[in-house]
């Protein structure tokens, strides 16, 4: 039985490159897929928040000139194409999926409207949440934090190229270890980055817990959902 009913699972853009340089890898994309199809097997309901950063990145757009607000709003269109890019791969594996969009492009995908989300989630259908959260100057982190408090998520998975929060950055330092669980207030202390500053001050508020994993590690998504010892608990 899954520990958790209803998760909201923050996927990064990054995560859809695999091994190319920018884009979308099929394969990539096709494996995340049915990782979250067997999640959904357990009967868990699934809503997805993705980011845009294997397509563009608001940030680094306004880093080299470009107004931030015009950079941030190209970076939520990217998140669209990756939201819808991620449907039809749902839709090919047999999966039902709804993109929802922050911001009005009703021809391509139907705006965010919360008592629509919680009905497709109650019935059985995936939810995608596209466009972060409709505004410059909130990344998709916090669009994540915000979307799993509006619909009621017991939980926040952080699907991250690493396999938890650790106590230093394990590429630079050998001797780092992994936390198994962390308070809120001791990863602030720590200056632990688990997410942006505003994201995480929404979860903990909140008091909406934080799972930081692997997306790259077989079966991790699974397993935590399963609620085994898989990455990093962040709570309250």
């Amino acid at each position: 039985m899954p520990a958790y009913k209803r998760i909201l699972l923050k996927l990064s853009g990054e995560a859809l490159m695999g091994d190319d340089a920018y884009g979308i890898n099929r394969a990539t994309i096709v494996r995340m897929v049915r990782e979250i199809q067997e999640v959904t097997a357990l009967g868990c309901e699934v809503a997805v928040v993705i980011g845009g950063g294997n397509i563009f990145r608001g940030v680094a757009g306004g880093s080299v000139g470009m107004d931030r607000a015009t950079a941030d709003y190209m970076g939520m269109l990217a998140t669209v194409m990756n939201a819808l890019a991620l449907a039809d791969t749902m839709r090919q594996e047999g999966m039902t999926a709804r993109v929802m969009s922050a911001i009005g492009i009703e021809q391509i995908v139907e705006p965010y409207v919360r008592p629509k989300a919680l009905q497709y989630l109650e019935e059985g259908k995936l939810v995608i949440f596209a466009a972060g959260t409709g505004n410059p100057f909130f990344t998709t982190d916090t669009a994540a934090a915000l979307r799993g408090a509006e619909i009621g998520a017991e939980i926040m998975l952080k699907a991250t190229k690493v396999d938890g929060v650790y106590t230093a950055d394990p590429k630079k330092d050998a001797t780092a270890t992994r936390y198994a669980k962390i308070s809120f207030d001791e990863a602030i202390i720590k200056n632990l980055q688990v997410l942006d500053a505003t994201a995480f001050a929404l979860c903990r508020d909140q008091k909406l817990p934080i799972k930081v994993f692997s997306i790259f590690k077989p079966g991790a998504l699974k397993q935590v959902v399963l609620g085994e010892d898989e990455g990093t608990l962040v709570h309250v």
